[in-house]
Parts: structure tokens; sequence; C-alpha cells
């Protein structure tokens, strides 16, 4: 069965609103068992482990990652370790250099879990990296107007992909709910054909 594996960024969860907005989506259409969406641990290394166990018993040409922010870069990890194709929305490219800035304690904003982020966190992110890309296997999504996130590093890191450029918009990426049609028929999980 073709499955949307959606992945949240960072300090975020299943209840984001791309998150919600795909699964909404899908629900009205009858496809919800389409999507999977785990909740992902914040130590990077766990939520490895996490997303390869509910990968053990699936054909990765069935599976179409989607990754947004931190979620785009395990993302990409999932794309090169299964050889799935990936959607990444607003990627964090090199994250161990952009969250290390933001050691010490943390809060998720959805859960209200509070947990510290630590250098060892770091060093599961530099595990995590993939020693070459195939661009093929991506799709990436970007806005210019992202304020977390440089999006040229995005493009620059994914040369050769298929690639989607916005002007303007933020880090949330404002397109997603617009875009869903098109991710889903990439994933090639389209709607029933409507009754005559």
């Amino acid at each position: 069965m073709k499955t949307l594996l959606y992945l949240h960024g960072f300090n975020s969860s299943p209840a984001s609103i791309k998150a919600q907005q795909t699964a909404a989506w899908l629900g009205e259409r009858n496809l919800g068992q389409h999507f999977h969406c785990p909740a992902l641990h914040y130590s990077p290394a766990r939520a490895a482990s996490q997303i390869a166990s509910w990968l053990a018993d699936r054909n990765p040409a069935d599976v179409t990652c989607v990754g947004s922010s931190l979620g785009g870069f395990y993302a990409t990890w999932v794309a090169e370790r299964y050889g799935c194709r990936a959607v990444l929305i607003n990627p964090a490219v090199r994250p161990h250099t952009l969250l290390d800035g933001l050691l010490g304690p943390q809060r998720n904003l959805y859960t209200g879990e509070e947990y510290l982020l630590t250098t060892d966190h770091m060093a599961e992110l530099v595990t995590l990296l993939p020693a070459r890309l195939t661009p093929s296997r991506y799709w990436l999504l970007v806005e210019t107007g992202d304020e977390t996130l440089d999006y040229r590093q995005a493009v620059d890191y994914y040369a050769g992909a298929r690639q989607t450029v916005f002007d303007g918009g933020d880090h949330g990426f404002q397109h997603w709910q617009a875009m869903l049609p098109e991710v889903l028929a990439y994933a090639g999980i389209d709607p029933p054909a409507a009754q005559p």
C-alpha cells in the first residue's frame, strides 16, 4: 500500500499544522490509511530507530517520506538508507550546526515535554548525515521568506533534484495545503474517482 510517511520538525509533533492538514485532506477522501505521522523522539538516534522500526516490514518503493525542517533532514536519511522518495519542506540541511546554538533546556511546542538538548544529540545528528545524495529521490519545496533557514542552502545542497521555490512565505511553508494534491499524486496516492 502506498504510504506517506510524514516526519515533523524540531520541537514539533503530529499535531503540527501541516501534519494536520495532510491527515484531514486524506481523511476527507477516505485515504487515511495511507498516512503515518509518528511522534518523533527528541533524541535523533531514537527518532531514527523509530523510523527504522516502522519501515522494517514495508516495501520502500511504496513509501514517500515527507519531512519538514528537521524532519526534512530525517527524510533525507531515510531516502538514502532505504531508497524511498522524499518530499522536503524547508529542510534543515545541517541541523547539528543550526541547533548547536540552542543547547540546553527545551520544551516541545505541542506536547509541553521538557528536556535538555545536548552535544550528544548533535553527535547523533552527525552520524545520520548521508555520505552522498541521489538527486532523483527528492522533491524540494522551499519558500524564500523562511525566517529560520536560508532556503539557498537547501537549493544548493539538493542540486539536481526536482525543486519548487516560492517567493515569500515563511518557515511554516504557507503553500503546503495548495500543494497537497500534487504531492499525494507524486506519492501515488490518488483520491477515488467521483461516482457518476
